[in-house]
């Protein structure tokens, strides 16, 4: 089998198809969380801390030698990357738990009945049957 073909059937298989689609739409829903964070819920919290920027927080090390550069450790842009997964992540855990709490909802609902099998509709038939002779 000639490499092309291989990859062409790699390449339309189902499951291939899928992880893509999952992958682009993982990607723009990443993007809205990421908006919603830190257009919609950051500065709501900024304004209730205070506006307290995290990301000026360091600390500055002096030079070991003369001419060396002053090492600086910048503490703050971590931790404003940990508070943003954080917040993140519940956003995210909030939007799982609504989408579950539709389908238990859509789940609840009560199937149609099931159609009687066959022989029992026949049996059914011949009752009726016997019933007007």
């Amino acid at each position: 089998m000639s490499i092309a073909k291989e990859f062409r059937e790699f390449a339309v298989k189902g499951n291939v198809v899928d992880m893509a689609v999952g992958i682009i739409i993982g990607a723009a829903f990443g993007k809205i969380v990421s908006s919603l964070v830190s257009d919609v819920v950051t500065p709501p919290l900024g304004y209730v801390i205070g506006g307290v920027d995290f990301t000026k927080l360091a600390v500055t090390m002096p030079a070991l030698r003369a001419g060396a550069e002053a090492v600086t450790l910048r503490y703050g842009v971590f931790l404003q990357a940990l508070f943003d997964f954080i917040i993140v992540a519940f956003a995210i855990f909030m939007i799982v738990k609504l989408i579950n709490r539709v389908r238990r909802k859509e789940e609840a609902k009560p199937a149609p009945p099931a159609a009687p099998p066959r022989q029992e509709m026949l049996l059914e038939e011949i009752r009726d049957l016997l019933k007007n002779r």
